[in-house]
């Protein structure tokens, strides 16, 4: 991994980042909080970026590249939409990682560091973490459609397998 300092919160980068679809329609204040407590990350072709297990609380938002979400070795999904985010799921319930997640291809992603919003005072906090929370909202909405038309289409090939079986 090749990784930057934390960046700053200028213009140039704000910019930057409202061109990632997640956050675009954000406020310029939250776009700087995110800045401060992000770096960027460059990964090669199959290297962890994400470890199951791991305790670590940053959040990744995919810039470049192609990643693979893993499950005790099982893969569950690619991702590979600019601004696409993984890495939530250890900030909402604060449990270990559930998946491992790997980069395709090379892969450039900004990582913010959750941790590091104890540097904020209680309410510049409080309102990144309603901001944080809002894309991770939109974000597992869209999965859990996603997941549910998998469950039915699993669910209709078992039906196929069982009648077949009988």
């Amino acid at each position: 991994m090749i990784e930057s300092k934390y960046l700053k919160d200028d213009m140039h980068n704000v910019q930057q980042l409202l061109s990632i679809p997640s956050l675009k329609n954000f406020e310029i204040e939250n776009l700087g909080k995110i800045l401060r407590l992000s770096k960027i990350r460059q990964y090669e072709e199959g290297e962890a970026i994400i470890k199951e297990g791991d305790m670590d609380l940053w959040l990744y938002f995919l810039l470049s590249g192609k990643v693979r979400v893993e499950k005790n070795g099982i893969t569950i999904c690619s991702i590979n939409r600019m601004g696409e985010i993984f890495g939530e799921m250890r900030i909402l319930d604060r449990l270990s990682r559930s998946a491992s997640v790997y980069a395709q291809d090379k892969t450039i992603c900004l990582a913010v560091n959750v941790a590091a919003t104890k540097k904020f005072s209680s309410d510049d906090k409080v309102n990144f973490l309603l901001f944080l929370y809002k894309v991770f909202a939109e974000y597992m909405s869209v999965r859990l459609r996603l997941l549910n038309e998998e469950l039915v289409k699993t669910k209709k090939q078992l039906e196929i397998l069982a009648k077949k079986n009988i």
